[in-house]
């Protein structure tokens, strides 16, 4: 790969995934700008140790500044735009998400991105009380708009509008433009503070009741990083992929993490709620003979012959083996370090790159 070819831009680059995508991209030689509000805030220095720190150059930019925003991304070839606001109860979460990944792509086609990869969230896939029950959803699902609106999931919304837009928008542009829709993202952090995904964990290893027996689709941080990768090295890539790996329950998690460390204090029962199973998944109503197969009926099916990378997913208990060591620090726990993840991904293809939220 050429040196022009190998520079990229990341927005939200001190996030979750944003820290391990530079990891990922230093490692394999690229170039990088990484957007961060500001880069000699204390908070981004887990970035200066990250592989190839010469590789990698911290941008001051906000989403919503378009100068900013083109700065960043002037001479790169590719971008991943990652960032995101932080999931809210406010409808002011809105403007951010839309406004701001608008402003990226604007940037992207006026200094001539050859590829832009979006992260949205399968929240814009899982909300929609109108998809038929008999039939899985994939990457042809959109969560409902107007069903978002309805009761006031502000941040669902804001995944989806601004994904459709976007969609909108490359086609309308001629602009190369993939999409990724990561589920619930856990594993191990390297940023200071802790993510709202990990805090799931944090919280059962803490002891707290309040969460009822809920079903996730999980997959581990590193290997959306790769998926992202892979989206955006793969020309054959177009439209929109889910990126996910386990279905796992409240309950699962809670014997997994006993498993790996027992002198925690965890809640005493998660009893299920068919009523939380079913706010969880857009509607999707559960019948308790299908609750561990919730992928079947309205999860994110996963088929084993449509997966791309070849390799497969890490088991659940080594996607959380080193989380509460690497949140030690910001949340008083404490863990003992254990080592050992294998690569996997999984990239659901879907070609009608028009098929944009309405």
């Amino acid at each position: 790969m050429e040196a022009a070819e190998a520079r990229v831009c990341v927005t939200g680059a001190g996030g979750y995934l944003g820290s391990w995508l530079l990891h990922l991209l230093l490692s394999k030689n690229y170039t990088v700008h990484g957007t961060v509000r500001e880069p000699s805030d204390a908070k981004y220095g887990h970035l200066k140790e990250l592989p190839n720190p010469s590789n990698l150059k911290l941008v001051k930019a906000e989403l919503l500044d378009y100068n900013s925003i083109y700065s960043a991304v002037e001479g790169c070839s590719g971008v991943f735009h990652v960032a995101s606001p932080v999931p809210s109860a406010s409808a002011e979460v809105i403007e951010p998400a839309v406004g701001g990944t608008l402003n990226v792509l604007k940037a992207c086609v006026e200094a001539k991105v050859k590829r832009v990869v979006f992260v949205s969230s399968g929240t814009a896939v899982s909300m929609n009380p109108s998809w038929p029950k008999d039939q899985v959803m994939d990457e042809t699902c959109w969560s409902d708009k107007d069903y978002c609106r309805s009761i006031q999931n502000w941040y669902r919304l804001s995944k989806t509008e601004a994904e459709g837009r976007a969609f909108e928008f490359a086609e309308a542009n001629g602009l190369d433009f993939v999409s990724v829709c990561p589920t619930f993202i856990l594993g191990p952090i390297l940023q200071p503070a802790v993510n709202a995904s990990s805090l799931v964990l944090l919280r059962l290893l803490k002891g707290h009741d309040s969460t009822g027996n809920q079903c996730r689709t999980m997959v581990d941080v590193r290997d959306v990083a790769e998926a992202l990768l892979l989206a955006y090295e793969n020309a054959e890539t177009l439209g929109r992929y889910i990126c996910a790996a386990h279905m796992i329950s409240t309950q699962e998690m809670v014997e997994i993490l006993k498993g790996l460390y027992p002198n925690y204090k965890y809640p005493e029962s998660t009893l299920i709620s068919l009523w939380q199973l079913t706010l969880e998944w857009g509607g999707c109503w559960l019948e308790p003979r299908i609750f561990m197969s919730v992928v079947d009926q309205c999860g994110l099916q996963l088929h084993h012959g449509s997966r791309e990378g070849g390799a497969e997913f890490p088991k659940v208990a080594e996607t959380w083996m080193e989380l509460p060591s690497s949140a030690r620090n910001a949340c008083g726990l404490c863990g003992k370090l254990q080592k050992g993840w294998n690569l996997g991904l999984i990239l659901r293809r879907h070609n009608a790159i028009s098929t944009a939220a309405r």
